[in-house]
């Protein structure tokens, strides 16, 4: 048995892609914290060439013994343990962002725990739907009544790491793969529909709640209203249309770099707005940066590359005959999926900006092994599968 190894190029592929960029989009950030200039290339190096042997190492298990499902389950629980304690380390054991502890601190890196939860998460969801869902047709209440204790469940745990982390995109992602995997499951449209309409009504209370995020939806549906006013009866441009707006200046100048580059971009290393500009133009606007340097020719590529990936993952979960494999696999896709347009539609403001990062191609260690672990058991399923 042999692993799908178009999924293993792709994915290595974009993995060196990440590697090539760390260095180049991190020079001003290197200079203003004092660091060596290969201080983010070597890192990266590290995280990417161990990531590919996690990739390689995973893929050599059989999908079919229980060392898969303990390996899953051990993910889940240590990472939810250490995000349950993360909030009460000292401040030597835990880097913060955004006013909240979102990091373990483990000598020379720092892990998010988050990011490995979600994987988890995705094989929990697998196993247990599989249990619990199947595609007999039934009332919608019925199938409220499964859902009810995932969603309880969810909104219990989901909401700790929103509260204690401070990190709205992370709980989107979590809800929506808990929605679609429902749906992948067997679940109805109309159960689909109820849950995205919970969801929502969720993400409102959550926006009105905060003044900051009322402010934040404010200036972003500001600079995008032009585009859907004239379509809108006037009765309703009354009462959405925002009369006075600011553009955030990350957005305005992720907007100018992305400009800058044009078709085929200022050449790699020339950028500009990395600069001091841009900040974080290595983690979260790293497609920004990217665009100004290699130009919308160089970024169509990528996407591509990435759209291959995400396809190549969808067909093997296609192909799979177990139905937990199956749904594991698609919920990887999807994560994918999601991350990376939850990405570029922000830098773009066509939605808020949540600083979601790439898997694969942003700078960092934990988003980069907990999605080689994740491509790594695809790898693995990919072996039981006739492609």
């Amino acid at each position: 048995m042999f692993a799908d190894k178009k999924l293993f190029y792709l994915s290595s592929i974009l993995i060196t892609i990440g590697i090539v960029f760390s260095y180049s989009l991190s020079a001003f950030t290197v200079l203003y914290l004092g660091y060596d200039d290969f201080h983010f290339f070597i890192r990266q190096l590290a995280f990417g060439i161990s990531g590919i042997l996690i990739m390689f190492f995973i893929s050599q298990i059989n999908p079919d013994t229980a060392l898969f499902h303990k390996l899953m389950i051990a993910l889940l629980l240590i990472s939810f343990i250490a995000i349950i304690i993360l909030p009460f380390l000292p401040a030597n054991l835990a880097t913060a962002s955004g006013g909240a502890k979102r990091w373990i601190r483990l000598g020379p890196i720092s892990i998010s725990p988050v990011e490995f939860f979600k994987i988890g998460l995705i094989y929990f969801l697998a196993w247990s739907y599989t249990r619990r869902i199947d595609d007999s047709k039934k009332a919608i209440k019925s199938e409220i009544l499964i859902l009810l204790p995932y969603m309880i469940v969810a909104i219990i745990v989901i909401g700790y790491i929103y509260i204690t982390q401070n990190d709205l995109g992370q709980s989107v992602i979590s809800f929506f793969i808990i929605l679609a995997l429902a749906f992948f499951a067997g679940a109805s449209k109309k159960l689909f529909a109820f849950g995205l309409v919970i969801a929502t009504m969720i993400g409102f209370l959550v926006i009105f709640s905060s003044q900051r995020r009322i402010e934040r939806i404010s200036n972003w549906w500001g600079n995008i209203q032009d585009a859907f006013l004239p379509f809108f009866p006037d009765w309703l441009v009354q009462i959405v249309k925002v009369s006075s707006n600011s553009e955030p200046y990350q957005i305005s100048h992720s907007l100018n770099a992305i400009a800058h580059g044009g078709f085929f971009g200022e050449g790699l290393g020339l950028g500009i707005f990395k600069l001091g500009f841009l900040s974080e133009v290595h983690t979260d606007f790293v497609l920004a940066g990217i665009t100004e340097e290699i130009g919308l020719v160089g970024l169509a590529v990528i996407c591509i590359l990435y759209l291959l990936m995400i396809l190549r993952i969808f067909k093997i979960a296609g192909r799979c005959e177990n139905k937990v494999h199956f749904i594991f696999c698609s919920g990887v896709a999807l994560l994918l999926l999601f991350s990376f347009f939850m990405n570029a539609f922000g830098i773009i403001s066509l939605t808020p900006l949540k600083g979601v990062a790439v898997p694969l191609l942003s700078y960092g260690g934990s988003s980069m092994w907990s999605i080689c672990i994740a491509l790594g058991c695809v790898l693995m399923i990919s072996k039981k599968v006739k492609l």
